[in-house]
Formats: structure tokens, sequence, C-alpha cells
């Protein structure tokens, strides 16, 4: 696909990384899509965000049919249970290939798609402005909220905001309970190149264009 690149990173262990260019397009997503993803794609407002979702979608079966060897319309999506409540909502799996691990976040015009042996989380979200970025603030982890405070300029202070947000998103993805579980509880940290790895996961930032910051989390390796 002319929209998708892999992205070659020296980390992380074991994890495959691919941007998702997702205004370039894949027409409608028919004869690829479930029901469920074209019901979903109908339901939005605006053609822009139909067609960034769809291209999404259609990247993702693409890269998990070509890592199984079947048609991207053949998968089957579920939900595993979640970790903190046991309901059917937790990380997205294949049905015909359980122990194949992935994550998909897209936010603007990018989407970024995880695929590794162990449970894994992705995040990619286009910045926002100083005035976001402070509101979140209340919601992090103490540690964190004291690293923001230390940063004099407030363009700074956003841009600290953003990898430790994608970084927070991408590590709760993979533990499979999305922001159901507190914000707060996890250090992630805020600085470039030195993100937290808390409870045994690895957490490395990801590069993308300018306007956005991206993570990627993998859990320790399972027993």
């Amino acid at each position: 696909m002319d929209n998708v690149r892999e992205l070659r990173l020296p980390g992380p262990g074991g994890a495959r990384l691919w941007l998702v260019h997702t205004d370039a397009g894949t027409g409608d997503g028919a004869g690829v899509l479930d029901a469920d993803e074209r019901r979903r794609a109908a339901a939005f407002r605006f053609d822009r965000h139909r067609v960034r979702y769809v291209a999404a979608h259609v990247a993702l079966r693409h890269i998990l049919g070509d890592r199984l060897g079947r048609a991207p319309e053949s998968l089957r999506f579920v939900r595993q249970p979640c970790p903190g409540c046991g309901e059917l909502h937790g990380r997205p799996a294949l049905a015909e290939a359980p122990d194949v691990h992935f994550s998909l976040s897209h936010s603007g015009d990018l989407a970024l798609v995880a695929l590794a042996a162990a449970p894994v989380g992705a995040d990619v979200e286009e910045l926002t402005g100083p005035s976001v970025a402070d509101e979140l603030t209340a919601v992090l982890h103490p540690r964190e909220r004291a690293e923001l405070a230390a940063l004099q300029s407030p363009s700074e202070r956003a841009l600290a905001m953003a990898r430790t947000w994608v970084r927070k998103e991408a590590y709760l993805k993979g533990l499979g309970t999305g922001l159901s579980r507190a914000t707060d509880l996890d250090y992630v940290g805020t600085l470039t190149g030195s993100p937290g790895a808390p409870g045994g996961w690895s957490l490395w930032d990801v590069p993308v264009p300018e306007g956005y910051a991206a993570a990627v989390a993998l859990s320790p390796p399972q027993p």
C-alpha cells in the first residue's frame, strides 16, 4: 500500500511499527472491512474523518493479513477480557491468532500500527496548544507534574505533555485497560529520550512528522 511505511527503529525489541498517511485514502473499504467497521465508518459526520478511519483500518487488515498469510477481509476481530473488570472490552485480538498482538492508533492524518509477539500498545496524537496541555497536567503522576512545572516555556511544556500522554496511552492500551485506569497511577516521564517503564514494560518514543507525538509500549516477556 502506497500510504503505509514500515518504521525501522533500533528498538523496540520484537515490535514492528508502521506509519499510515490516512489522507491518501483507500476507497470506502468495501470488500475489506467487516460490517462493524463499515457501520462505524458510516457514522462519521465529516467525510474527512470517514476517509481517515477507513484508511487506518484497511491498512491494519493488510498488515495483519501479510503477517498471517491470509486475505485481509477474512480476519475476525474480538476483544479480550478487561484486566480490571473482566468484561470483553480489553485489548483487540484476532479470533484465529490470539498470540499475534497488535495495536492501532490514529489522529489527524496519521495512523500508527504496532505488531508484536507480546502485548503491545501504540499511540499517536496530533499536538495541541499550551492551554490543553495545562488542563491535562492535573491528571498526571505527581513526578510528571513536577517535571512539567519545572519547564519555563509554555510551548516546551506542551511538547513535554504530548510526549507524556502518548507514552501513557500506549502503556494503558497495552495493558488492555485504556483510560479506565487512572492516569496518575503510572510514571512514564516527560523528558526527551527517558520514558519510564512501569511494571517491567518497555516504552519508546516513535519519530513521527512535525506536529505529532507517538509512542509504543511493549510487555515484558510472557511466562
